[in-house]
């Protein structure tokens, strides 16, 4: 398939409803900061957090079984336990931050792994981190709901919120505002430094999964009911709501959308995943586990726990991909909305991340490697080792030379992957 000249190129076929890519012509990064701007933020008081908390069991390591083998070049190593999420500064790609179930989080060097500072007084598990769009600020967010913003310069904490059990959080792509999801079902929208706040309510249900669309304005939040709202964020009102047979059966586990914010993917345990028109509201495809090849001999009792872990679209070809729990890479033509390929790994797919500016597709998965897929063929190109435990979460920087991991086994890896051949 030959790659295509921007997202207008997407057309449906077949029973489903034909769709136009509505040309928004992305505003700048001054009209959006403008936007919200405008934002009309109620002074809300911080929420208690939920008293009770989650008591994380001790992981059961699969070290005996993994292989020694290490292909990174940096291990960073100052944590003290499971490493549950990182990030790459946007403006340079030269630092990290990490989050674990030691309650701490660092910001550090990719290069050496040269620690920069703490953000420190976590009182939970850091399951949430990442950098502002210009690096100014980062954000550190753990599981009781206590998140702290930190000025990345002068390494100070610039503010803090406390709101109930934290599922997941981002940051604004072109402002300094900063959204969050949390278990009561409420998402959280705060401006930084400031703190005026506005709050999105949902179903008495976790608000699991959010990510804001690249014109700024909206954001789609995922719910445990199996509903999908998209929200304007300047109103502050649900612009659609997908439920029922629009919506899915079990909770989403995971939201993407396309670079020009027209289509959105939603993903679920019920293991289907929904290709839904972001102007129109409409579900526009629906993509089945059923499509897929046969499992392998002894797999058959995985089905059972399976899901939709991790999904993303393709930036240069009308291709998306799409990782389940039972260790199955799908890669979807979305001209034709069919299967093109299955890429199998032997234990699940943690998360998927698409290279910036070509059809190559990274999954990490719980047997604690790297894979880089040629998503035109469907071949593996390489495999990267390391970790003596699943990898939780990583990052690939933009012009895709390096892999940044964590893990199970405490540590957080730099991977240099560049090749000359792509």
């Amino acid at each position: 398939m030959e790659p295509t000249e921007g997202p207008e190129a997407v057309s449906f076929h077949g029973d489903e409803e034909i769709i136009e890519v509505v040309e928004l012509g992305p505003p700048g990064p001054d009209d959006l900061a403008d936007e919200m701007e405008d934002v009309d933020f109620d002074d809300e008081g911080a929420e208690e957090p939920d008293a009770e908390g989650w008591d994380t069991e001790e992981d059961e390591r699969v070290e005996d079984s993994m292989e020694v083998q290490d292909d990174s070049d940096v291990t960073f190593s100052l944590h003290s336990a499971s490493v549950f999420c990182v990030s790459l500064d946007p403006k340079t790609n030269t630092l990290a931050v990490t989050g674990g179930e030691d309650d701490k989080a660092f910001v550090w060097r990719v290069s050496d792994g040269e620690l920069l500072f703490e953000c420190s007084g976590h009182k939970d598990s850091v399951t949430c981190a990442g950098f502002s769009h210009d690096s100014v600020f980062v954000a550190t967010g753990d599981m009781s709901g206590l998140i702290k913003v930190w000025r990345v310069d002068a390494k100070e904490e610039v503010w803090s919120f406390e709101v109930g059990d934290l599922e997941w959080m981002e940051w604004h792509p072109q402002a300094h505002v900063l959204l969050a999801g949390t278990a009561d079902g409420n998402s959280w929208m705060w401006k930084i430094p400031s703190g005026d706040c506005k709050t999105f309510q949902g179903p008495a249900c976790p608000a699991t999964c959010g990510k804001i669309l690249p014109d700024g304005k909206r954001a789609v939040v995922g719910y445990e009911d199996g509903t999908m709202r998209i929200w304007d964020l300047k109103q502050g009102t649900s612009l659609h709501v997908l439920k029922g047979q629009d919506g899915h059966q079990d909770p989403l586990t995971c939201v993407a959308s396309n670079q020009d914010g027209s289509l959105i993917m939603t993903g679920s345990v019920d293991c289907y995943t929904k290709l839904v028109n972001s102007t129109t509201g409409k579900v526009v495809s629906v993509f089945k586990m059923e499509n897929m090849a046969p499992k392998a001999p002894g797999q058959s009792e995985e089905a059972e726990s399976n899901s939709v872990e991790s999904l993303g679209f393709c930036n240069v070809m009308p291709l998306v991909a799409v990782g389940y729990l039972n260790g199955t890479l799908a890669i979807y033509d979305l001209s034709t909305q069919s299967l093109r390929h299955t890429c199998q790994h032997k234990s699940g797919i943690v998360q998927l991340l698409w290279e910036e500016n070509s059809a190559v597709v990274y999954t990490c998965s719980l047997d604690g490697a790297v894979r880089l897929w040629d998503a035109r063929s469907g071949k593996m190109i390489s495999e990267y080792r390391g970790h003596s435990a699943e990898i939780l979460d990583f990052a690939v920087n933009k012009d895709a030379s390096i892999v940044v991991t964590t893990s199970g086994d405490h540590q957080a890896k730099v991977f240099c992957v560049q090749r000359p051949d792509r």
